[in-house]
């Protein structure tokens, strides 16, 4: 037994046992990091620098971009150096610092998903308001309560998981701090009122789930009726990149903590935990700015500018 005052570090999950799968694993964290770092920089750079892109859709993807960096910031770094280092150390403050960032990054960036969704709504369904002072300040206000909650929020819980006795030692069945990893840790009476904060957290984001689903079902029966072909391949084009992100964000997030415990192992686990803590922040800019004609037109103007002058 032992109590979380006593404990001074935690041990996180190794992410490979030889020494050549370690380096490969850092290359690989490496290569993601970088990709994520370039991608989600430019994004920023292209909407905070165009001005024709200072709509509400824009807005919100820059936002989300902010989000994607400090999410890969917040789990890649420690990894890589325990990869290359071979440690599996944390600190406890560092850990409580990881854990409450990454609740942080991922909150926020389920609400800003949801808001997106709220977004492709109204310009295919209610094409009237999209674009107007009214829209964007919407989604500015809608952007700061998403920031705003998701600090209070992951500042109640880490602090709340923080302060429970942990009984069953230091280490972490994760590569990174997550908040349900700690807990287990723990077993007991206090973790009562931390497991109600999951119950409401997850209650939560079936929520956002839900009005995901239900919006798209009137995008795509709005889509449908739309007369023209190029029109309804337009639509359906601005709604694609958001369904993929949405998809593998959350199905791999609700496989990794809903799955069958029959089915559960180690490798598996560290398979999802990748796919929705590492992977989306790499991948959300590449899916959007493929698929987006402005976006691409921007980014483009922008690293020839910047050659231009170097």
């Amino acid at each position: 037994m032992s109590n979380s005052s006593s404990i001074s570090h935690f041990l996180l999950l190794p992410l490979a046992d030889r020494r050549q799968l370690q380096l490969l694993h850092f290359c690989l964290f490496l290569g993601i990091s970088l990709a994520a770092l370039l991608g989600n920089g430019l994004i920023i750079s292209a909407v905070a620098c165009g001005h024709h892109l200072h709509t509400p859709m824009f807005f919100v993807l820059l936002n989300l971009a902010l989000t994607d960096l400090g999410s890969i910031c917040t789990t890649v770094p420690k990894a890589m150096h325990n990869s290359l280092w071979d440690t599996r150390t944390i600190s406890y403050k560092g850990c409580a610092a990881q854990a409450f960032f990454f609740s942080f990054f991922i909150t926020e960036e389920l609400v800003l998903l949801t808001i997106m969704c709220y977004n492709r709504y109204v310009s295919i369904c209610k094409p009237l308001h999209y674009g107007t002072p009214l829209g964007s300040r919407a989604c500015a206000h809608m952007a700061a309560a998403a920031w705003a909650s998701a600090f209070l929020y992951s500042l109640l819980h880490t602090a709340n998981t923080f302060s429970l006795p942990l009984y069953h030692g230091n280490a972490l069945g994760q590569f990174f701090c997550e908040i349900p990893h700690i807990l287990k840790l723990s077993c007991s009476k206090s973790c009562l009122r931390e497991l109600g904060l999951i119950a409401i957290s997850s209650s939560l984001a079936i929520g956002c789930f839900l009005f995901i689903v239900f919006s798209y079902v009137q995008i795509f029966r709005a889509v449908l009726r739309i007369p023209c072909e190029q029109g309804r391949h337009k639509a359906f084009s601005t709604c694609l990149p958001h369904l993929a992100v949405v998809s593998l964000f959350i199905t791999t997030g609700m496989f990794a903590y809903l799955k069958p415990p029959s089915i559960s192992s180690p490798s598996l686990d560290l398979a999802l935990s990748v796919l929705y803590s590492v992977v989306p922040p790499a991948l959300n800019p590449l899916i959007y700015s493929l698929r987006n004609q402005q976006l691409k037109a921007a980014v483009w103007r922008l690293m020839t500018g910047w050659l231009q002058t170097h």
